[in-house]
């Protein structure tokens, strides 16, 4: 599958080499989500595990912000009137767009300007690197409109990226947390200034799209997996691994360089 030449109805599409760039498309409300963006955006993800010609995403932001959450008017407002039935079918739908990401192959890097809050929160946390100008204000709000904080796996990943007090905190409140704390607390990797936000974040994705792709994937998988391992398990899981790894073209080339005092050129193969 050729994911390259992609025109997406409702979010923003661009190729920067290898490297996609995802922006959602409404600068003049913070980029709210909607019914047909979250649903275009989990059948994205889901294709790129077979999109060879994409080896890396950019989740970026769009006029000074990320994202705003789901929509009050388009998303909220309608969900009032939903029975249980339709209402688990749209949680469902939301939780398989984190799913999606996880399990896309590719490394996903979110920069993040401005609000960050709901759903585009969650996106963040579910992207494997995380860049943020000092303007990123990032809230799981759930509580804050009479839901609870166990939104889209909120419960299961934030703590394991900042700790379960630090997680409990922003779950229960709702509060805002600033670029400061989530650089200090290991949520964002790296703060940069607005306007080198996207061009470091690519940057970083072009490096990462440059190196042995195949082998990226594997390391995603077993970020992912591994945390309902055992170490024992986890150690094996790593052997198996490592062991289709060497099997590749690019653990040969990076051999050969090495030997050849070159830099190794990866296939992703």
């Amino acid at each position: 599958m050729k994911l390259a030449e992609l025109k997406p109805r409702h979010f923003q599409w661009r190729m920067e080499g290898e490297v996609a760039v995802i922006r959602l498309d409404r600068p003049e409300r913070k980029n709210p989500l909607t019914f047909d963006s979250y649903a275009e955006l989990r059948d994205t993800f889901r294709d790129l595990v077979y999109a060879d010609d994409v080896k890396a995403v950019v989740f970026a932001s769009n006029g000074g912000n990320f994202c705003s959450g789901g929509d009050v008017h388009e998303i909220i407002a309608p969900l009032v009137g939903r029975d249980m039935k339709g209402l688990l079918e749209f949680t469902r739908m939301t939780g398989d767009l984190v799913k999606a990401m996880i399990h896309c192959g590719k490394p996903v890097i979110s920069a993040v300007d401005g609000v960050c809050v709901g759903a585009g929160a969650i996106i963040a946390m579910a992207s494997d690197i995380r860049f943020a100008t000092p303007h990123a204000s990032t809230a799981f709000l759930f509580t804050r409109v009479g839901l609870a904080g166990c939104d889209m796996g909120a419960c299961a990943m934030l703590p394991r990226i900042i700790g379960q007090g630090r997680a409990a905190d922003l779950l229960y409140s709702g509060r805002s947390m600033s670029a400061d704390e989530g650089h200090q607390w290991g949520f964002y990797n790296r703060l940069v200034e607005s306007d080198a936000l996207e061009s470091e974040a690519i940057a970083y994705a072009t490096r990462l799209a440059q190196g042995p792709t195949f082998a990226h994937g594997i390391t995603k998988t077993q970020l992912n997996q591994e945390w309902s391992m055992s170490l024992e398990q986890a150690i094996e899981a790593e052997a198996q691994a490592q062991a289709i790894c060497m099997q590749t073209g690019d653990f040969e080339r990076a051999y050969r360089a090495f030997a050849a005092k070159q830099k190794p050129v990866f296939e992703g193969d």
